[in-house]
């Protein structure tokens, strides 16, 4: 642990120790420019009571902070700690974080790419299996991903949440005869949908107001259980057909682990145009690939190299980011 990494939990906990009610927090600056946010210490505490509630911790276990402490991810993690007592082990945030963190560990926060990294080096591989509760937020896990994880011995769960809502307020087990689609919500957390479709949330433990999302959902049977389909914003209106992004790349990542995300851009005579991202040197794979799988009305209109996919601080597709290039950009027809 460097004298950085050491200063930013020290900091952190001067403010979590002051006597000042909230602390400030980032939003992850997916759908633009990251925006402050003040929230209450208490309601972190109830956040991370029914995180370890959820998961059975006990005072003791041993957990792993490998996430950046300017977020909200990272800050949780220490929260958790302190309120049931758990050992917390600190490494600087980095895309193999159990290359120097042996464990085992009870409990370990990562995003997609970390998990990814780790599956990819044996020795980090076998200390990812011993961790007794992973959870992976700050991004969409994507087929291949899912599927490495599937015979994990202990629990792997993906987590649904914002900064608004303090981190995940559901989760979904991503491996063993529990694997499911469907999102759990946490004991006190009410969801229903929205009139246009979107996930609309009641956790009065962790957010004072109704929150009403951008994401479009589905309410299982059982009226408590939802699942994701994509974020409205990301509805891409092209000649009278609206076509879901993630919908088109959850699909395409069934195909190919090569680099690419989805975007948009205006068009004289469609509207909207579908754009397909990728880095340089996987253009024609992904544009033959697009011409076999997908259906005629999902395949994108324009096809862009870039040096390097958007991503934020944490990882996940700078969606309006890729927008904005997409729009000074001429593309690449794939008709």
């Amino acid at each position: 642990m460097t004298k950085l990494k050491m200063m930013t939990l020290e900091t952190f906990l001067s403010e979590w120790h002051n006597d000042h009610p909230r602390v400030l927090v980032h939003t992850s600056g997916s759908t633009g420019t990251p925006k402050p946010l003040w929230v209450e210490k208490e309601r972190m505490r109830a956040s991370a009571r029914m995180t370890c509630d959820f998961l059975g911790l006990r005072e003791g276990d041993r957990a792993l902070l490998c996430m950046s402490l300017d977020y909200i991810a990272g800050k949780m993690m220490v929260v958790r700690s302190l309120e049931r007592g758990l050992s917390l082990s600190v490494v600087e945030p980095s895309g193999h974080p159990l290359a120097h963190a042996e464990g085992p560990f009870d409990l370990v926060a990562m995003v997609p790419l970390q998990v990814w990294n780790s599956l990819q080096v044996a020795e980090e591989k076998e200390r990812l299996t011993r961790v007794r509760h992973i959870i992976i937020g700050g991004g969409a896990i994507d087929p291949s991903l899912a599927e490495a994880l599937s015979d994990f011995p202990n629990n792997v769960w993906s987590t649904y949440g914002m900064t608004e809502t303090l981190s995940h307020i559901a989760l979904r087990r991503l491996n063993g005869p529990e694997a499911s689609q469907w999102y759990t919500p946490f004991e006190g957390v009410e969801v229903r949908l929205s009139g246009e479709g979107c996930l609309v949330i009641d956790a009065p433990y962790v957010c004072a107001e109704t929150l009403v999302t951008n994401d479009v959902a589905e309410l299982h049977a059982d009226g408590r259980r939802f699942r994701i389909l994509g974020r409205r914003d990301n509805v891409v209106c092209s000649g009278g057909l609206k076509i879901q992004v993630e919908e088109v790349e959850r699909l395409l990542r069934r195909h190919t682990s090569l680099p690419f995300m989805l975007t948009r851009r205006r068009d004289e005579r469609l509207g909207e145009a579908l754009v397909l991202m990728t880095e340089q040197g996987h253009a024609e794979t992904l544009k033959d690939l697009c011409r076999e799988v997908l259906p005629k009305y999902w395949q994108p209109r324009m096809l862009m190299e870039v040096e390097r996919l958007p991503m934020t601080a944490t990882g996940k597709p700078a969606r309006a980011e890729a927008e904005r290039m997409a729009s000074k950009s001429s593309g690449v027809s794939l008709l």
